[in-house]
């Protein structure tokens, strides 16, 4: 039986920028993605419709190239032995994320992530057709988590979770570990610790903490983390220098939405 889950997100968190533009830019079609984002950051597209407009920019392409594309996504460092080391405490690494599936299922199969969420394309003989087969948001996003926790029998607050955004507040109100990476003010004033850095181990000292005390965040923790990001803002790569897991699990969802209208954040 898991000790706990960790949540990750994947733009602006394991990827520094976002995976969908730097897609965008292999499909052709960054110009038009550039706009989508610009139109729902000022709140004149809805995210369901920068759904619809990002989904066209993959049409005609095959699962097949997009994997090849995503062989050299920008990541940041230390994705490999932070997975290995959760796996090595108990705690169950998933990727809980709004980009695209393919690009979920990709990262599951090459760091062994067990899980993963995020909205689907529809793909008909072989290709996607540019369509929406599933829209999802950060309620979603939460709703993941929660579903996953219960499906696995881990009580949610021995869950934890590292995100960089908006979409992330949501999970991170119901984990009983908020961690901000690179993150956004928003998410950083609802994590419960902030992190900066290039390496994803900077969140290991957090994670390992947030163990010692019986993944609980009140008490001693909670009173350190408050005040700022220099408790945490070291790496200390030489906690988990070992390689990567060698053999990765499939991507699985525990549960499936329709498309729908709510918000997905960029």
């Amino acid at each position: 039986m898991a000790l706990g889950l960790v949540f990750f997100d994947i733009d602006g968190t394991l990827a520094p920028t976002s995976s969908g533009l730097y897609l965008a830019e292999l499909f052709g079609s960054a110009e038009v993605v550039q706009e989508v984002h610009a139109g729902y950051g000022a709140g004149t597209l809805s995210s369901r419709e920068a759904a619809i407009l990002e989904a066209r920019g993959w049409a005609t392409f095959a699962p097949a190239q997009v994997w090849g594309f995503l062989e050299s996504l920008p990541l940041v460092d230390g994705v490999a032995e932070t997975v290995q080391w959760c796996r090595r405490r108990g705690l169950v690494p998933v990727l809980a994320t709004l980009a695209w599936e393919p690009v979920s299922r990709y990262l599951c199969d090459r760091f062994g992530f067990v899980r993963a969420c995020g909205p689907r394309l529809e793909l008909v003989d072989g290709r996607f057709t540019g369509e929406v087969a599933e829209l999802f948001d950060e309620s979603d996003k939460r709703d993941f988590g929660l579903a996953l926790a219960a499906e696995m029998s881990v009580d949610v607050l021995h869950c934890a979770a590292v995100g960089d955004g908006r979409s992330d507040v949501p999970l991170f109100g119901v984990v009983g570990l908020a961690v901000a990476f690179n993150a956004s003010a928003q998410a950083r004033q609802a994590a419960h610790v902030s992190v900066e850095g290039g390496d994803l181990r900077a969140v290991l000292p957090a994670l390992e903490e947030w163990l010692s005390i019986g993944m609980s965040v009140s008490g001693d923790l909670a009173t350190r983390v408050t005040g700022g990001d220099e408790l945490w803002s070291t790496a200390r790569t030489n906690r988990s220098s070992s390689s990567a897991p060698a053999n990765a699990s499939t991507c699985r969802r525990p549960r499936a939405k329709s498309p729908g209208s709510g918000t997905r954040p960029g």
